[in-house]
């Protein structure tokens, strides 16, 4: 007698992939005593690394073990599992679960899988920060690999799009998400990590994950590295200022300030209280003084910046922040007037119910003439957000509301359920 675990977030290679956003599974006992009669089974993370919760609901306060009573002749039974918040993965296979005969202690069954989140680059193991590595050098491949599209999606013309409006946000973690999804088809546990700026970073800026510019503002690696092949716009290499030092901050706002924001600037991203065409809210400070910290090079310019993959972890940040303030304020629902804006509508492609470029490929004006990179990419783990996202599908990117999730998880943003309603 064993059990058979099946659950919503499994590839097409048959490995399962988990966030703290809670998916379905479904147990069937397999050679089990037929009906009428049931077995009481349990389930556990009996994983080394990696930590999972179990519920019978979908649920944020789901437990290390579950227990279930499987029908004797095969029946499904539901459940929801997720990753143990704070406790993800650092390989595939750290994270197991396991079922037991709650009578026996018999194991019936062993399923390893991952606890994947997007992660401090800080914290990357050496492992972790080197299949991140290889992953994007793939995808840059010298020069003539996918990442020419990202490029493409983010220069001087195409700016518009992406900036000084009220999409800046949805657009960016549409752009990342693509970019993830992309790293993952080389690499299925590689997620994008992110940098946090207002904390020293001295595993980060190293010539063996980063790079370290030098005098000339040329970033050197060390030997061997996948970014030593690194080539954009037909050039070799990546130029860096040194502003930013590894064991020192920009002095830009942290994140306690940032989301002490609150319903102010960050809050409708700073559009009421800016100058007509300049940043404003989080898109100017923290964001945009995280580009121009480093003093020269790409990065301090938004039409180049793209062209060092430093400008991804500094975006994988703005995220971040906009994920946790999220969360803390509980603005999830895209019918929130907090959450996004709802008034007058603005240039195509920022309100809420526009589709983005160049996910729609639409090349017609205002729009660029071009939708380099084409639709998004699916994912074997989650329907979200589509082919064509609009700007309303990256606001609840863990479908707290109900929707489908998005497909990722940053290390200190938890899944919290809204509180239901007072009647």
């Amino acid at each position: 007698m064993n059990v058979d675990i099946s659950i919503a977030s499994t590839d097409h290679d048959g490995r399962i992939y988990l966030t703290w956003t809670p998916v379905e599974g479904i147990a069937r006992l397999i050679g089990g005593p037929g009906a009428p009669q049931s077995v009481k089974v349990k389930l556990q993370s009996a994983g080394p690394v990696g930590q999972l919760v179990f519920d019978v609901v979908r649920s944020d306060h789901g437990t290390s073990t579950l227990q279930l009573d499987l029908p004797g002749d095969g029946s499904p039974v539901r459940f929801w599992v997720a990753g143990e918040f704070k406790k993800p993965s650092k390989d595939f296979g750290d994270a197991v679960l396991q079922v037991i005969d709650a009578t026996s202690s018999a194991v019936l069954n062993r399923t390893p899988l991952m606890v994947r989140i997007r992660k401090d680059a800080m914290t990357l193991s050496d492992a972790e920060r080197d299949r991140f590595l290889n992953a994007f050098g793939n995808l840059n491949g010298q020069g003539t690999g996918r990442f020419a599209d990202f490029r493409n999606m983010h220069t001087g013309p195409t700016l518009g799009e992406s900036h000084n409006e009220w999409g800046f946000l949805p657009w960016h973690r549409s752009y990342l998400l693509d970019l993830e999804r992309q790293l993952q088809s080389f690499d299925a546990t590689v997620t994008l990590p992110y940098w946090q700026w207002d904390k020293p970073a001295p595993n980060v800026l190293t010539p063996a994950f980063m790079g370290l510019p030098n005098a000339n503002n040329r970033v050197q690696f060390t030997p061997g590295h996948p970014f030593n092949q690194w080539r954009t716009e037909g050039q070799l290499g990546i130029l860096r200022g040194s502003g930013f030092p590894p064991t020192g901050t920009p002095g830009l706002k942290t994140e306690a300030a940032t989301l002490a924001l609150g319903k102010g600037v960050f809050a409708i991203f700073g559009l009421p209280f800016k100058p007509p065409g300049q940043p404003g809210g989080i898109e100017g400070q923290p964001h945009g003084g995280a580009h121009v910290s480093y003093g020269s090079g790409y990065i301090i310019n938004p039409a180049s910046a793209p062209r060092d993959p430093m400008f991804f972890l500094l975006h994988g940040n703005v995220d971040r922040l906009w994920a946790k303030w999220q969360w803390f304020f509980k603005r999830t629902k895209d019918t929130d007037p907090n959450a996004f804006f709802h008034g007058t509508p603005v240039r195509i492609g920022h309100n809420l119910g526009d589709t983005m470029w160049p996910w729609n490929g639409v090349v017609t004006p205002p729009r660029p003439t071009t939708a380099p990179g084409g639709a998004m990419p699916s994912s074997t783990i989650t329907t979200a957000p589509g082919p064509t996202p609009m700007v309303r599908t990256m606001i609840d990117y863990q479908g707290v509301n109900g929707g489908a999730y998005l497909g990722f998880d940053y290390d200190d943003v938890p899944f919290q359920l809204p509180a239901p309603a007072v009647t």
